[in-house]
């Protein structure tokens, strides 16, 4: 599952709309709605709000996948799988490994900003040679 696809689960989960969401959020309807839908790059710092308003951290929402298992209701199905009180189950993986996941994908994510940035300077000093500034 895909980081907004998850975004959107927890926020169903959490009953909230997606005003609610964008309010908490101090964002546009408008631009909480493109994250959801996947046609916004979401900034790490966004990310970061994302998850304190959902009340979870950022190893929890990148730890649920398709091969977790949701549970809505937060309760233990008996099965040795936890639940972390975010409607999130996760399949005894150790903190460590979680850890290492969310170091992982924190750096992929920086270094997809960072080439954005790159890219988005590039076209600026394009600009700017053609202007003779």
């Amino acid at each position: 599952m895909k980081v907004h696809e998850q975004i959107k689960l927890f926020r169903k989960l959490k009953g909230w709309s997606q005003e609610e969401m964008a309010d908490k959020l101090e964002m546009s309807i408008n631009g909480y709605g493109a994250i959801e839908r996947g046609d916004a790059d979401i900034l790490f710092t966004r990310l970061k709000q994302i998850t304190e308003a959902f009340g979870i951290s950022l190893v929890e929402l990148f730890g649920c996948n398709e091969k977790n298992v949701f549970n809505a209701l937060g309760t233990n199905n008996g099965t040795g799988i936890q639940n972390n009180n975010s409607g999130c189950t996760v399949n005894s993986e150790s903190s460590e490994n979680l850890q290492l996941k969310y170091e992982l994908e924190n750096q992929r994510m920086l270094n997809e900003q960072k080439d954005k940035e790159i890219e988005l300077l590039k076209e600026v000093i394009v600009l700017m040679k053609r202007e003779n500034i």
